[in-house]
Protein backbone atom coordinates (compact mmCIF):
# COMPACT_ATOMS: atom_id res chain seq x y z
CA UNK A 1 0.00 0.00 0.00
CA UNK A 2 1.45 3.37 -0.99
CA UNK A 3 1.86 5.95 1.60
CA UNK A 4 -1.43 8.88 2.32
CA UNK A 5 -0.72 11.74 0.13
CA UNK A 6 0.50 14.68 2.55
CA UNK A 7 -0.19 18.29 0.99
CA UNK A 8 1.30 19.98 3.34
CA UNK A 9 -1.48 22.96 3.28
CA UNK A 10 -4.90 23.18 4.21
CA UNK A 11 -8.09 24.62 2.12
CA UNK A 12 -8.93 27.91 1.90
CA UNK A 13 -11.96 29.31 0.14
CA UNK A 14 -9.98 30.73 -2.66
CA UNK A 15 -7.75 27.48 -2.81
CA UNK A 16 -9.87 24.29 -2.12
CA UNK A 17 -8.93 20.74 -1.76
CA UNK A 18 -10.45 18.00 -4.01
CA UNK A 19 -11.82 15.19 -1.44
CA UNK A 20 -13.55 11.78 -2.22
CA UNK A 21 -16.82 13.56 -1.98
CA UNK A 22 -16.11 16.91 -4.08
CA UNK A 23 -13.92 19.96 -3.27
CA UNK A 24 -13.70 20.79 0.60
CA UNK A 25 -14.35 25.25 0.59
CA UNK A 26 -13.10 26.57 4.20
CA UNK A 27 -13.77 29.74 6.04
CA UNK A 28 -11.56 31.08 8.64
CA UNK A 29 -13.94 33.14 10.91
CA UNK A 30 -12.29 36.38 12.39
CA UNK A 31 -11.86 36.75 15.62
CA UNK A 32 -13.51 33.03 16.28
CA UNK A 33 -16.62 34.73 15.22
CA UNK A 34 -19.74 34.70 13.17
CA UNK A 35 -22.99 37.03 13.01
CA UNK A 36 -25.78 35.81 13.34
CA UNK A 37 -26.75 36.66 9.76
CA UNK A 38 -23.34 35.23 8.79
CA UNK A 39 -24.09 31.89 10.50
CA UNK A 40 -27.78 31.54 8.56
CA UNK A 41 -26.01 32.39 5.60
CA UNK A 42 -23.56 29.86 5.47
CA UNK A 43 -25.71 27.65 6.09
CA UNK A 44 -27.77 28.11 3.26
CA UNK A 45 -24.55 28.09 1.49
CA UNK A 46 -23.65 24.83 2.68
CA UNK A 47 -27.45 23.42 1.46
CA UNK A 48 -26.98 24.90 -1.76
CA UNK A 49 -23.82 24.19 -2.70
CA UNK A 50 -22.15 21.00 -0.45
CA UNK A 51 -23.94 18.35 1.61
CA UNK A 52 -25.63 20.16 4.18
CA UNK A 53 -23.07 20.05 7.05
CA UNK A 54 -20.85 22.22 8.21
CA UNK A 55 -17.35 20.93 9.66
CA UNK A 56 -15.54 22.59 12.35
CA UNK A 57 -12.15 21.51 12.75
CA UNK A 58 -9.47 21.34 15.29
CA UNK A 59 -7.88 24.65 13.73
CA UNK A 60 -11.54 25.84 15.00
CA UNK A 61 -12.34 26.83 11.35
CA UNK A 62 -15.64 25.98 9.27
CA UNK A 63 -15.64 24.01 6.20
CA UNK A 64 -18.27 22.67 3.37
CA UNK A 65 -17.84 19.48 1.71
CA UNK A 66 -19.46 17.91 -1.47
CA UNK A 67 -18.59 21.35 -3.28
CA UNK A 68 -18.14 20.62 -7.30
CA UNK A 69 -16.24 22.08 -9.57
CA UNK A 70 -18.35 24.27 -11.30
CA UNK A 71 -20.72 25.38 -8.28
CA UNK A 72 -16.48 27.07 -6.45
CA UNK A 73 -17.25 30.14 -8.34
CA UNK A 74 -21.00 30.94 -7.24
CA UNK A 75 -20.34 29.47 -3.99
CA UNK A 76 -17.23 32.39 -3.27
CA UNK A 77 -19.78 35.07 -4.37
CA UNK A 78 -22.17 33.88 -1.74
CA UNK A 79 -19.50 33.87 1.28
CA UNK A 80 -18.41 37.56 0.05
CA UNK A 81 -21.60 38.63 -0.29
CA UNK A 82 -21.77 37.72 3.72
CA UNK A 83 -18.45 38.90 4.04
CA UNK A 84 -16.69 35.99 4.77
CA UNK A 85 -13.77 36.34 2.45
CA UNK A 86 -10.35 38.17 2.32
CA UNK A 87 -10.22 39.87 -0.99
CA UNK A 88 -6.59 38.59 -1.38
CA UNK A 89 -6.20 34.98 -1.34
CA UNK A 90 -2.43 35.24 -0.18
CA UNK A 91 -3.55 37.46 3.33
CA UNK A 92 -6.37 34.87 3.50
CA UNK A 93 -3.38 31.83 3.87
CA UNK A 94 -1.76 33.72 6.28
CA UNK A 95 -4.64 34.08 8.26
CA UNK A 96 -3.88 31.35 10.42
CA UNK A 97 -5.03 32.63 13.68
CA UNK A 98 -5.76 30.76 17.08
CA UNK A 99 -8.50 32.62 19.51
CA UNK A 100 -9.37 32.08 23.05
CA UNK A 101 -13.19 31.93 22.37
CA UNK A 102 -14.21 33.50 25.83
CA UNK A 103 -13.46 37.21 24.90
CA UNK A 104 -15.59 40.63 25.63
CA UNK A 105 -15.97 43.11 22.69
CA UNK A 106 -13.07 45.19 22.99
CA UNK A 107 -10.59 43.50 24.99
CA UNK A 108 -7.31 42.63 24.50
CA UNK A 109 -7.73 39.32 22.44
CA UNK A 110 -9.94 41.47 19.92
CA UNK A 111 -7.65 44.77 19.95
CA UNK A 112 -4.95 42.18 19.37
CA UNK A 113 -6.57 39.90 16.98
CA UNK A 114 -7.78 42.72 14.67
CA UNK A 115 -4.11 44.43 14.73
CA UNK A 116 -2.34 41.30 13.73
CA UNK A 117 -5.35 40.74 10.70
CA UNK A 118 -4.96 44.36 9.38
CA UNK A 119 -0.83 43.97 9.32
CA UNK A 120 -0.74 40.31 7.80
CA UNK A 121 0.43 41.76 4.52
CA UNK A 122 3.52 42.72 6.62
CA UNK A 123 4.56 38.94 7.32
CA UNK A 124 7.68 37.52 5.36
CA UNK A 125 6.74 34.18 3.22
CA UNK A 126 5.59 31.70 5.59
CA UNK A 127 4.55 28.08 5.37
CA UNK A 128 1.47 27.41 4.51
CA UNK A 129 0.72 26.01 8.11
CA UNK A 130 2.61 28.21 9.86
CA UNK A 131 0.18 29.85 12.57
CA UNK A 132 -0.59 32.20 15.47
CA UNK A 133 -2.70 31.67 18.89
CA UNK A 134 -3.80 34.72 21.02
CA UNK A 135 -4.70 33.33 23.87
CA UNK A 136 -4.88 36.31 26.45
CA UNK A 137 -7.49 35.51 28.85
CA UNK A 138 -6.25 35.37 32.32
CA UNK A 139 -4.65 31.70 31.40
CA UNK A 140 -4.22 30.24 28.40
CA UNK A 141 -6.09 27.75 27.20
CA UNK A 142 -4.62 26.72 23.84
CA UNK A 143 -1.30 25.43 25.10
CA UNK A 144 -1.97 22.01 23.80
CA UNK A 145 -3.09 23.08 20.29
CA UNK A 146 -0.48 24.02 17.35
CA UNK A 147 0.44 27.59 16.91
CA UNK A 148 3.76 28.41 15.60
CA UNK A 149 3.92 32.33 17.67
CA UNK A 150 1.96 32.65 20.89
CA UNK A 151 0.37 35.92 22.86
CA UNK A 152 -0.55 34.88 26.32
CA UNK A 153 -0.59 36.51 30.16
CA UNK A 154 2.20 35.94 32.79
CA UNK A 155 1.78 37.13 36.16
CA UNK A 156 4.25 40.06 34.67
CA UNK A 157 2.27 41.27 31.87
CA UNK A 158 1.75 40.21 27.99
CA UNK A 159 4.26 37.71 26.58
CA UNK A 160 5.16 36.43 23.01
CA UNK A 161 6.23 32.99 23.14
CA UNK A 162 7.53 30.90 20.43
CA UNK A 163 5.84 27.13 20.39
CA UNK A 164 8.64 24.62 21.47
CA UNK A 165 9.75 26.89 24.36
CA UNK A 166 8.53 26.97 27.75
CA UNK A 167 9.09 31.17 28.31
CA UNK A 168 8.71 34.11 26.28
CA UNK A 169 9.58 37.60 25.70
CA UNK A 170 7.47 40.47 28.06
CA UNK A 171 6.46 42.93 25.86
CA UNK A 172 3.32 45.86 26.00
CA UNK A 173 0.24 45.84 23.93
CA UNK A 174 1.89 48.63 21.56
CA UNK A 175 4.67 46.26 20.72
CA UNK A 176 3.02 42.98 20.82
CA UNK A 177 2.10 42.92 16.71
CA UNK A 178 5.54 44.38 16.12
CA UNK A 179 6.97 41.98 17.98
CA UNK A 180 5.44 39.27 16.50
CA UNK A 181 6.69 40.50 12.65
CA UNK A 182 9.80 40.37 13.95
CA UNK A 183 10.00 36.90 15.63
CA UNK A 184 8.44 35.66 12.08
CA UNK A 185 11.01 37.02 10.01
CA UNK A 186 13.30 35.45 12.53
CA UNK A 187 11.51 32.35 11.72
CA UNK A 188 11.45 32.66 7.69
CA UNK A 189 15.33 33.44 7.93
CA UNK A 190 16.00 30.42 9.73
CA UNK A 191 13.94 27.51 8.97
CA UNK A 192 14.62 24.19 6.59
CA UNK A 193 12.78 22.24 5.08
CA UNK A 194 13.00 19.65 7.64
CA UNK A 195 11.69 22.27 9.60
CA UNK A 196 9.04 24.27 8.36
CA UNK A 197 6.68 24.92 11.74
CA UNK A 198 8.72 26.61 14.72
CA UNK A 199 9.22 24.17 17.58
CA UNK A 200 11.03 21.63 15.56
CA UNK A 201 12.99 24.94 14.52
CA UNK A 202 13.91 25.70 17.96
CA UNK A 203 14.78 22.32 18.67
CA UNK A 204 17.79 22.46 16.30
CA UNK A 205 19.04 26.01 16.83
CA UNK A 206 19.35 28.20 19.71
CA UNK A 207 16.79 30.71 19.88
CA UNK A 208 18.14 34.11 20.87
CA UNK A 209 17.71 34.76 24.44
CA UNK A 210 15.67 37.94 23.64
CA UNK A 211 12.73 35.53 22.60
CA UNK A 212 13.08 33.79 26.13
CA UNK A 213 12.62 34.73 30.27
CA UNK A 214 9.40 34.87 31.67
CA UNK A 215 6.38 32.17 31.52
CA UNK A 216 3.22 31.68 30.74
CA UNK A 217 0.16 31.47 32.99
CA UNK A 218 -0.62 28.01 34.14
CA UNK A 219 -2.80 26.76 31.50
CA UNK A 220 -6.76 26.10 32.75
CA UNK A 221 -8.91 23.56 31.81
CA UNK A 222 -10.95 23.91 28.48
CA UNK A 223 -14.42 25.00 28.02
CA UNK A 224 -17.63 22.34 27.88
CA UNK A 225 -21.47 22.10 27.33
CA UNK A 226 -23.69 23.94 29.51
CA UNK A 227 -24.10 27.92 30.47
CA UNK A 228 -21.37 30.26 30.25
CA UNK A 229 -21.71 34.50 31.07
CA UNK A 230 -21.41 34.86 27.06
CA UNK A 231 -24.28 32.36 26.13
CA UNK A 232 -25.18 28.39 25.98
CA UNK A 233 -22.12 26.33 24.25
CA UNK A 234 -22.85 23.16 22.58
CA UNK A 235 -20.40 20.01 21.36
CA UNK A 236 -20.42 19.02 17.36
CA UNK A 237 -19.85 15.50 17.23
CA UNK A 238 -16.54 15.07 15.25
CA UNK A 239 -16.86 18.27 14.54
CA UNK A 240 -20.10 17.70 12.26
CA UNK A 241 -22.78 20.92 12.00
CA UNK A 242 -25.36 19.48 10.12
CA UNK A 243 -26.46 23.30 8.55
CA UNK A 244 -30.38 23.09 9.16
CA UNK A 245 -30.18 22.04 12.64
CA UNK A 246 -27.41 24.89 13.29
CA UNK A 247 -29.92 27.35 11.75
CA UNK A 248 -32.28 26.42 14.03
CA UNK A 249 -30.45 26.49 17.02
CA UNK A 250 -29.27 29.90 16.04
CA UNK A 251 -32.69 31.27 15.29
CA UNK A 252 -34.43 29.59 18.19
CA UNK A 253 -31.52 30.80 21.27
CA UNK A 254 -31.86 34.26 19.80
CA UNK A 255 -28.48 34.27 19.69
CA UNK A 256 -26.55 37.64 18.04
CA UNK A 257 -23.18 35.10 17.00
CA UNK A 258 -21.88 32.42 16.83
CA UNK A 259 -18.48 31.78 18.20
CA UNK A 260 -16.23 29.02 17.34
CA UNK A 261 -13.24 26.72 19.00
CA UNK A 262 -10.54 23.65 18.49
CA UNK A 263 -12.71 21.85 21.00
CA UNK A 264 -15.42 20.77 18.73
CA UNK A 265 -17.87 23.15 20.71
CA UNK A 266 -19.72 26.11 19.52
CA UNK A 267 -21.06 29.04 21.91
CA UNK A 268 -24.14 30.74 21.17
CA UNK A 269 -23.19 34.61 21.93
CA UNK A 270 -26.43 36.26 23.77
CA UNK A 271 -28.16 33.43 22.80
CA UNK A 272 -30.39 31.13 25.30
CA UNK A 273 -30.56 27.38 25.91
CA UNK A 274 -32.30 25.39 23.80
CA UNK A 275 -32.93 21.26 23.92
CA UNK A 276 -31.63 19.82 20.75
CA UNK A 277 -30.83 16.06 20.04
CA UNK A 278 -28.35 17.46 17.51
CA UNK A 279 -25.41 18.27 19.34
CA UNK A 280 -23.94 17.47 22.20
CA UNK A 281 -25.14 19.04 26.10
CA UNK A 282 -23.86 17.20 28.37
CA UNK A 283 -20.32 17.69 29.82
CA UNK A 284 -19.76 14.14 30.43
CA UNK A 285 -20.88 12.81 26.64
CA UNK A 286 -18.19 10.57 25.61
CA UNK A 287 -18.20 11.40 22.24
CA UNK A 288 -16.70 14.88 23.42
CA UNK A 289 -13.62 12.72 23.73
CA UNK A 290 -13.90 10.97 20.50
CA UNK A 291 -12.53 12.19 17.21
CA UNK A 292 -12.98 10.70 13.73
CA UNK A 293 -11.91 11.81 10.45
CA UNK A 294 -14.57 11.95 7.29
CA UNK A 295 -13.04 8.44 6.71
CA UNK A 296 -13.84 6.37 3.19
CA UNK A 297 -15.27 7.12 0.80
CA UNK A 298 -15.72 10.50 1.64
CA UNK A 299 -11.35 11.11 2.07
CA UNK A 300 -9.60 9.11 -0.95
CA UNK A 301 -7.03 8.76 1.98
CA UNK A 302 -8.65 6.84 4.28
CA UNK A 303 -8.97 3.19 4.36
CA UNK A 304 -12.24 2.64 6.60
CA UNK A 305 -15.52 4.08 7.49
CA UNK A 306 -14.64 5.82 10.60
CA UNK A 307 -17.58 7.72 12.05
CA UNK A 308 -19.93 4.22 12.91
CA UNK A 309 -17.55 2.74 14.49
CA UNK A 310 -16.45 5.97 16.38
CA UNK A 311 -20.08 6.09 17.56
CA UNK A 312 -20.31 2.54 18.47
CA UNK A 313 -16.94 2.53 20.52
CA UNK A 314 -17.28 6.16 22.52
CA UNK A 315 -18.97 4.85 25.16
CA UNK A 316 -17.08 1.50 25.78
CA UNK A 317 -13.75 3.51 25.41
CA UNK A 318 -12.60 5.01 29.02
CA UNK A 319 -10.57 8.40 27.98
CA UNK A 320 -10.10 9.65 24.40
CA UNK A 321 -10.70 8.02 21.59
CA UNK A 322 -9.39 8.84 18.27
CA UNK A 323 -10.54 6.66 14.61
CA UNK A 324 -8.38 7.89 11.46
CA UNK A 325 -9.10 6.83 8.36
CA UNK A 326 -5.06 6.43 7.58
CA UNK A 327 -1.66 7.47 9.58
CA UNK A 328 -2.46 11.24 8.89
CA UNK A 329 -4.75 11.62 11.75
CA UNK A 330 -6.38 14.56 10.79
CA UNK A 331 -9.08 15.11 13.12
CA UNK A 332 -7.02 15.05 16.32
CA UNK A 333 -2.89 16.51 16.71
CA UNK A 334 -2.56 15.47 20.35
CA UNK A 335 -2.04 11.71 22.03
CA UNK A 336 -5.19 9.96 22.22
CA UNK A 337 -5.69 6.84 25.28
CA UNK A 338 -6.86 4.93 22.10
CA UNK A 339 -5.99 5.58 18.29
CA UNK A 340 -7.83 2.98 15.68
CA UNK A 341 -5.73 3.99 12.37
CA UNK A 342 -7.71 2.28 8.85
CA UNK A 343 -5.31 -0.33 6.99
CA UNK A 344 -6.58 -2.00 3.96
CA UNK A 345 -10.10 -2.11 5.28
CA UNK A 346 -9.19 -3.14 8.86
CA UNK A 347 -7.93 -1.03 11.96
CA UNK A 348 -4.34 -1.16 13.65
CA UNK A 349 -4.57 -0.18 17.51
CA UNK A 350 -2.35 2.28 19.02
CA UNK A 351 -2.36 2.77 22.83
CA UNK A 352 -1.82 6.24 23.94
CA UNK A 353 -0.25 7.32 20.87
CA UNK A 354 -0.93 9.14 17.69
CA UNK A 355 -1.80 7.93 14.46
CA UNK A 356 1.19 7.54 12.91
CA UNK A 357 2.60 6.01 16.04
CA UNK A 358 3.39 1.96 16.17
CA UNK A 359 0.02 0.05 16.53
CA UNK A 360 0.55 -2.59 19.74
CA UNK A 361 -2.49 -5.01 17.42
CA UNK A 362 -2.62 -5.27 13.54
CA UNK A 363 -5.87 -6.25 10.64
CA UNK A 364 -8.67 -5.92 14.05
CA UNK A 365 -12.11 -6.24 12.19
CA UNK A 366 -14.94 -3.91 13.41
CA UNK A 367 -16.81 -6.86 15.06
CA UNK A 368 -13.61 -7.68 17.19
CA UNK A 369 -13.40 -3.71 17.91
CA UNK A 370 -16.62 -3.97 19.28
CA UNK A 371 -16.13 -7.09 21.52
CA UNK A 372 -13.05 -5.77 22.96
CA UNK A 373 -11.96 -4.23 26.30
CA UNK A 374 -10.16 -0.84 25.03
CA UNK A 375 -9.82 0.63 28.41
Amino acid sequence: MSAPLVRGWCPSAHRPMMSGDGLVVRVRPRVARLTADQILGLCKVAQTYGNGTIDLTNRANLQVRGVSEADHQPMLAGLAALDLLDREPGIERKRNILVSPLYDQGDLTVQLVSELTDRLAELPDIPAKFGFAVDTGPAPVMTDYSADIRLERSDDGLILRADGTDTGRLVSQAEAIDTLIELTHWFAQNHTQDARRMAPLVRNITLPNIWQGTAPNPPEAQMSPGMTKLGPVYGAPFGALPAQALSDLIQQSGAAALRVTPWRLILLEGGTSIETDAFVTAPNDPLLTTDACPGAPFCPQAQVATREIASALASKTSGSLHVSGCVKGCARQLPADVTLVGHAGRFDLVKHGRAGDEPCQRGLSPETLLSMDLT
